[in-house]
C-alpha cells in the first residue's frame, strides 16, 4: 500500500516567521497545526511526496507536471530571499504518472513550462516539512481547467503510479479556503465564503471527499476559493482506501481561509471510491438543469448541437417559440460553461440578425467553435455543457462609474473603434473597479488611454 495518507496545507507566506515578522502570530493555530502535521508526516518516513499546487501553472486542458532533476525557489517576492528551499524531483515518478494519465485518457506532462522556480504554494508546505526532517524528493503538479472528476481521475493515476514503483508516497494538497471571509479582507467579503468553508472543512472532518467534488461550482466561484481542485486530487490519490481524517486547525483571522488537515492510510475500503457516484451526480445536476431550460436555452442548445454533430447550421426554427424571440430584434450572448468554468461566450453588442432567435442561432454556434480562448467543443463535450443567454437591452451612456453596479449593469468600454463588453452579474466579479477593468482589457484598451464608459441591462436566460 504505497500510497501513505495526504496532508493538507495552507500556504499563507505571513505563516512564516521570516516573512510576518511577528504577524505569524495572529494565526498562531495554524503555524501550530502545520508543524504538528510535518511531524506526522515524518513519522510516516515516505520516498515521496507529490506536491498540488494552485500557483504552479494552470492550463485549462492540460495538467503540467514540472520536468527536469530539482528545481529552487525562495521567498524574495514576500521580502524573505533567505528563505530558499531546493527540492529534488522523482523523474521515474513523474513519468509513470504520465503513463498512468495517457491510459487513463488524461492530457498531462511536462511540457508547457514557463517557470522553474518552486511557487510559494509549494515552498510553504515544504518550509514545515523540511524542518521537521522530510527530505525526500517530490513530484510538483499543476491544477487545469478540467472537471472535478478529471482531478480526482489524475489522484488517482499518482497512486497507481506509487504502487507500481512501489515507493511510499504521501500527497501534498496545497491550498488556502475563501478568500472572501471578512469585510475587512484583502478580498473583501461575501456570504458564500463561510458557507464555502464550512462545507469544506466538514469533508476534512468527516473524510467525505464526495462533498469534494460535487459542490455548487457558482458557490466556489463566489466564494474565491483557492484549493478545492488540490483536494479533488487528493481524494483520488485516497481513491479505494480507508483513512483517518483530522481536522488539525481552521482560520480566517484575514479574512482568508487556512485549514490544516491530516489523512493516514489505515487500509484499503471499496466504499470509499467516488468516481460513480460523482458521475452521477453530475448527470443528476446536468439532467434537473436541463428540464428548467427556456425555449432561450433550449435554441442555443438545438443550435450548436445540430452544428457539432452535423456540421451545418439549424435550417429552420422550432415552430413552437414565443413571440419575444421572433418578433423583435436585440443583441445577445451565448455562454457556456463546464463544470462551473467558462467553455466559451460570444455575443452582439447590437442586432446583427433580424430576430433575436437567430441571432442566438448565430452566437451559439460561434460561442462553442469561435471563442479564440479555447479550442472548438466537441460532440463527446456537449452533455457536459451548460448554457445561458443573455438578451441585452439598449446601451445607455454614462458620465461616471458611480453609474455602473456590476450587479445589475454590464458595461462597454470604448475607446475610438476598440470596445470591451463585459456582462453584469458574473461570478467574481464584484466591483465596479473590476469590471471597468476586465472589459477595458477585452478590448485592448490601456488603463492610461482615454475612454467612455456605457451601460446595459439584459435579460438573463439560464
Amino acid at each position: 500500500m504505497p500510497m501513505l495518507g495526504a496532508v493538507l496545507t495552507p500556504h499563507p507566506p505571513v505563516l512564516l516567521p521570516e516573512v510576518g515578522q511577528g504577524r505569524e502570530r495572529e494565526i498562531a493555530a495554524t503555524g501550530q497545526a502545520m508543524c504538528a502535521a510535518a511531524a506526522e508526516v515524518a513519522r510516516w518516513n515516505p520516498d515521496v511526496l507529490v506536491v498540488a499546487s494552485p500557483h504552479t501553472i494552470l492550463y485549462g486542458d492540460y495538467f503540467q507536471i514540472a520536468p527536469g532533476r530539482s528545481a529552487v525557489g525562495d521567498m524574495s517576492a514576500f521580502g524573505a530571499p533567505q528563505v530558499r528551499i531546493e527540492a529534488r524531483y522523482d523523474a521515474p515518478r513523474r513519468q509513470e504518472i504520465i503513463r498512468w494519465a495517457g491510459d487513463a485518457g488524461l492530457k498531462a506532462g511536462t511540457l508547457g513550462q514557463r517557470d522553474p522556480q518552486l511557487d510559494h504554494g509549494v515552498l510553504i508546505p515544504l518550509y514545515f516539512l523540511r524542518k521537521a526532517g522530510v527530505d525526500c524528493p517530490i513530484v510538483r503538479v499543476g491544477l487545469s481547467g478540467f472537471s472535478p472528476l478529471a482531478h480526482y481521475q489524475l489522484g488517482r493515476c499518482i497512486a497507481e503510479a506509487a504502487e507500481t514503483l512501489g515507493r511510499r508516497a504521501v500527497f501534498v494538497a496545497s491550498g488556502d479556503l475563501s478568500h472572501k471571509l471578512r469585510p475587512d479582507g484583502p478580498y473583501g467579503f461575501a456570504p458564500e465564503g463561510p458557507v464555502f468553508d464550512e462545507a469544506v472543512t466538514g469533508a476534512m472532518a468527516s473524510g467525505d471527499f464526495l462533498q469534494f467534488l460535487t459542490m455548487d461550482p457558482s458557490l466556489c466561484e463566489r466564494a474565491a476559493e483557492c484549493g478545492l481542485r488540490s483536494f479533488q486530487m487528493m481524494a483520488g490519490a485516497l481513491d479505494g482506501l480507508a483513512v483517518a481524517p483530522k481536522l488539525m486547525s481552521h482560520e480566517g483571522t484575514f479574512g482568508v481561509g487556512y485549514a490544516v488537515a491530516l489523512f493516514p492510510v489505515t487500509g484499503r475500503d471499496e466504499k470509499r471510491r467516488f468516481e460513480a457516484a460523482c458521475e452521477q451526480a453530475q448527470h443528476d445536476r446536468l439532467e434537473e438543469r436541463r428540464t428548467r431550460e427556456d425555449a432561450w436555452v433550449r435554441l442555443a442548445r438545438l443550435s450548436l448541437e445540430t452544428y457539432v454533430r452535423t456540421g451545418r447550421r439549424l435550417e429552420s426554427l422550432p415552430d413552437d417559440l414565443p413571440q419575444e424571440l421572433t418578433g423583435q430584434a436585440a443583441g445577445a450572448f451565448v455562454s457556456l460553461h463546464v463544470a462551473g468554468r467558462l467553455r466559451g461566450c460570444i455575443g452582439t453588442i447590437v442586432p446583427a440578425q433580424e430576430t433575436v432567435a437567430q441571432e442566438i442561432v448565430q452566437n451559439a454556434v460561434s460561442a462553442g467553435t469561435r471563442d479564440p480562448r479555447f479550442p472548438a467543443v466537441r460532440a463527446d463535450e456537449l452533455d457536459q455543457l451548460e448554457y445561458s443567454v443573455d438578451v441585452l437591452g439598449q446601451p445607455e451612456p454614462v458620465d461616471s462609474p458611480d453609474q455602473l453596479d456590476p450587479g445589475q449593469y454590464g458595461v462597454i468600454v470604448s475607446c475610438g473603434q476598440r470596445r470591451g463588453l463585459l456582462l453584469p452579474d458574473l461570478d467574481g466579479v464584484d466591483t465596479v473597479e473590476q469590471q471597468i477593468d476586465i472589459a477595458r482589457r477585452k478590448g485592448g484598451i490601456r488603463a492610461e488611454d482615454p475612454y467612455t464608459l456605457q451601460r446595459f441591462k439584459v435579460v438573463r436566460h439560464l
